[in-house]
């Protein structure tokens, strides 16, 4: 958790590596950066990025319960914390994201294999060795986690710590260092932190990325299917909004606004 970048900075390399071979005019992307990364900022299609002291909206909940969400909350901001431009996890809903898939087939583990025999020492290619599907795991190690945080920091909860002590705590479960009663304290961590990845590049469809900050911040186009109808069109640099898979409208904006630019040209 400690490093000579911010953790955004990670985010973004790891992103842009993400999507790179998805966005279209890559040499141009590659020679003007900035404005690759602030897709749809010029574009009335595409309000500005929110100021990070915005307050993050939370949708209702399936899966959990006031504390745990509060856990959840504080924990995913300080993962992907806001800065002075771009708002955290916490503001992109990835509360809704990670809830949503606990209560649904995710959650009950449907594609995980949770037969024994388990071994807590195997190495990592031999997969996922606990009994507990996701939703368990969640719901058993925000608990434990909880109860550590309370026996060792004066009775306060995790999220009424400062940013430094929930930073130390946070390390101190993805190191081992903390040890949970019931499961490896860096599995539940390493869950965490690859489901708050998830619910800030994901889809917002899914609950998570809120106007699509995690994709407006690495240049990320969204979902659209297919360019065929601008493979013609040369040496335009991509300014147009990121799209969501629900979003039916904005395709057919896309095309128009390019061809517009292409024949002004």
């Amino acid at each position: 958790m400690t490093e000579k970048f911010s953790r955004r900075d990670l985010l973004k390399v790891a992103g842009v590596a993400s999507v790179a071979v998805t966005v279209p005019d890559h040499a141009a992307a590659e020679e003007h950066p900035v404005q690759v990364a602030q897709v749809g900022r010029q574009n009335a299609l595409s309000s500005p990025p929110p100021r990070a002291d915005l307050p993050a909206e939370r949708g209702m909940l399936f899966f959990f319960n006031d504390e745990e969400a509060r856990f959840v909350d504080a924990a995913v901001e300080r993962l992907i914390p806001s800065d002075s431009e771009w708002p955290g996890a916490a503001w992109a809903g990835v509360l809704n994201f990670i809830d949503r898939q606990l209560a649904a087939a995710y959650g009950a583990g449907a594609r995980m294999y949770l037969k024994g025999p388990w071994v807590p020492d195997a190495p990592p290619q031999q997969g996922y060795q606990l009994r507990y599907t996701p939703a368990q795991l969640y719901r058993i190690g925000i608990a434990e986690t909880r109860a550590h945080v309370t026996s060792n920091y004066s009775g306060r909860e995790f999220w009424d710590l400062g940013a430094p002590v929930m930073d130390e705590v946070l390390s101190s479960l993805e190191s081992g260092a903390i040890e949970l009663p019931s499961l490896p304290a860096p599995v539940f961590f390493e869950t965490l932190l690859a489901n708050t990845i998830e619910g800030f590049f994901g889809d917002p469809v899914y609950g998570g990325n809120r106007d699509m900050v995690g994709w407006r911040m690495v240049g990320f186009p969204g979902a659209y299917a297919q360019f065929i109808d601008l493979v013609e069109l040369y040496n335009l640099p991509y300014t147009r909004p990121p799209i969501s898979i629900g979003d039916t409208g904005a395709r057919q904006a896309y095309l128009d606004g390019h061809t517009h630019d292409a024949q002004r040209q």
